[in-house]
């Protein structure tokens, strides 16, 4: 099959790989129809993680079930199903607390949480290929509904984006009526932005410099806050009555940068300090990590942050950190894309054949005017 693999550095080819099979009897196999490059795969393109070369990318993916193992009971061959990016075996201690994200049994001894095509999540190759091999298949295939293929570029949002930008407002315990800001205009802080808006939030932020971003905030009407032009607190504290928001969420992570254009992995965290009222909430699903080698600084390269703890402690302010356990509501997300209660595709800008996929990494990395979420198809024609 071919499949998107990584060499190096900015260095990502279509290759011919074999096709994966099914090992054990819980597995499936997929034949992937749509399958996202999401900003978490930037870090690893960028070459800021251990992915070795060889890997294959891709953890946001969906597709038709064409193979399942003799014990696999529920999903069928013929099926249309979201894959979560947790490679999850649904019956250690923390999967059977909802804690998918942190399955002990998916990962190496001593490593809790897997994922497909991702540095340090275990051994699962990744979906950006024509056919994927998806473990534990009865407890992480989502099974959609009729309009699966019509509704594919929605649906794939469930897989990572959707509930990962959900879980961000869930750990900030924003609840109907609250303001919410949120740090970080690509696609995960615009899923933040719908999910808040589905939750009745008074008002909804959302900070970033893109001009592209924050027309797509508007236009599910979150109020667009251009960094660029000011003190990005302050401008949330003046739409507040100089108290902060509720809430915030941080949906950039450790390569973050400040006003002036400088990578700073403490700068979205102190801004959410800075812009949250006192005994306010905040949810960080923006990715950091133990390591960081590619850092600006020593501190960076340890993985550590200055956070403005003080003032954290001080406003009496709580947060909440990690990946997201997708199962845990990509159910209901998928439900809501159902009956038309929204429409998460909005934001997808691109939609490119899996051999153009380096042209994708590309103008993605780059921030590119106009690329705000590509999704590539496999069974599309160049």
């Amino acid at each position: 099959m071919k499949a998107v693999v990584y060499h190096g550095p900015r260095n990502v080819s279509v290759d011919n790989v074999p096709d994966p099979k099914i090992e054990k009897p819980t597995d499936a196999i997929v034949r992937i129809t749509s399958t996202n490059i999401c900003g978490s795969d930037l870090h690893m393109y960028e070459g800021r993680t251990d992915f070795e070369p060889g890997n294959i990318f891709g953890h946001e993916n969906l597709g038709e079930v064409v193979e399942v193992g003799s014990a696999v009971e529920k999903v069928k061959v013929g099926d249309m199903i979201s894959a979560p990016f947790n490679v999850s075996c649904g019956h250690c201690s923390n999967c059977e607390h909802g804690l998918t994200n942190y399955c002990e049994r998916a990962n190496a001894p001593g490593i809790a949480g897997a994922a497909y095509g991702f540095a340090d999540m275990g051994p699962w190759p990744g979906g950006q290929a024509e056919y994927l091999r998806v473990p534990w298949a009865d407890f992480d295939c989502l099974r959609l509904p009729e309009d699966g293929r019509e509704k594919q570029n929605d649906y794939v949002m469930c897989s990572d984006i959707f509930p990962t930008g959900w879980h961000a407002t869930e750990m900030a315990g924003l609840m109907p009526g609250e303001t919410c800001v949120i740090y970080g205009g690509g696609p995960v802080g615009l899923m933040a932005a719908l999910s808040a808006t589905l939750k009745s939030a008074s008002k909804v932020f959302v900070v970033d410099r893109h001009p592209d971003r924050l027309k797509l905030a508007e236009e599910i009407g979150a109020i667009p806050i251009d960094r660029s032009k000011g003190d990005p607190a302050e401008q949330v504290k003046a739409q507040t009555g100089g108290i902060g928001a509720d809430c915030g969420c941080e949906c950039v992570g450790y390569q973050a940068h400040d006003v002036e254009g400088h990578e700073d992995n403490s700068a979205t965290l102190n801004a959410l300090v800075a812009s949250v009222k006192f005994t306010g909430r905040i949810g960080c699903v923006g990715v950091y990590i133990p390591q960081d080698p590619g850092g600006p600084n020593d501190l960076a390269k340890q993985g550590k942050v200055p956070f403005d703890f003080g003032m954290h402690w001080f406003k009496g302010q709580a947060i909440g950190t990690g990946q997201c356990p997708v199962k845990r509501y990509n159910r209901n997300l998928r439900d809501l894309i159902h009956e038309g209660k929204c429409t998460p595709s909005w934001i997808v800008s691109h939609e490119l054949p899996l051999e153009q996929a380096p042209e994708g990494y590309k103008n993605f990395d780059a921030r590119a005017q106009g690329w705000t979420k590509v999704v590539l198809k496999p069974q599309m024609t160049a």
